[in-house]
């Protein structure tokens, strides 16, 4: 993809979140992704993953090690920091608030999965409307697809991982058939674009 469809997609843009979503080969997908952050980064990022029910999430704590902002795991009840990078816990279906918090509850899974990415994309895309920046990469099944259509129907960006760049590609397949995104990216592209969603303008002027 030139540069030309990032020009546009983010032209007339203000974002106030990013939110990521995956399943199997997700936690790839985000090593490459989130170094790519700088350490003065304004934005908070969401991100979920599937994972099993049984055990802890131990994300936070490996992707902690790794980056230059604060990462945490979300909290109920626990007000949305600028500038954080935040997993989902396992067990849990994670939403935010209209207040910008964090909610988390033990209702059925959704598309096998709780946490399920369609649960906290549509409750975001409620919370922040236009300032949402919803990105889906890499995974199994259709979780996610009709998130991102949330997303989409309320102003937000939506962004999907080119599926002959992803580790397996129905999910983003399906995201594309479902919910038109404005970009289909590799990695690289979505690395590249992340600090862009900071100041939207200055992307669709370079």
């Amino acid at each position: 993809m030139t540069a030309q469809p990032i020009r546009d997609a983010l032209r007339g843009r203000r974002i106030e979140a990013v939110l990521i979503g995956g399943s199997a080969g997700g936690v790839d997908a985000l090593s490459t992704l989130l170094p790519a952050l700088p350490e003065d980064y304004a934005l908070p990022v969401f991100c979920i993953l599937h994972l099993p029910p049984d055990r802890d999430s131990r994300l936070a704590e490996l992707f902690d090690e790794r980056l230059p902002v604060p990462v945490r795991e979300a909290a109920d009840k626990a007000q949305i920091d600028p500038g954080t990078v935040y997993f989902a816990p396992s067990g849990y279906h994670l939403s935010i608030e209209r207040d910008r918090t964090f909610s988390l509850s033990c209702e059925p899974p959704v598309s096998f999965a709780r946490p399920a990415i369609d649960v906290l994309m549509a409750s975001s895309a409620d919370a922040y409307g236009p300032g949402l920046a919803g990105i889906l990469l890499t995974g199994a099944n259709h979780d996610g697809a009709e998130g991102m259509a949330a997303i989409r129907a309320r102003g937000g960006l939506t962004v999907v991982q080119d599926p002959r760049d992803a580790q397996v590609a129905t999910m983003p397949q399906e995201a594309i058939r479902r919910a038109a995104p404005h970009l289909v990216l590799p990695l690289s592209g979505i690395a590249a674009l992340l600090p862009l969603l900071e100041n939207p303008e200055l992307g669709a002027q370079s």
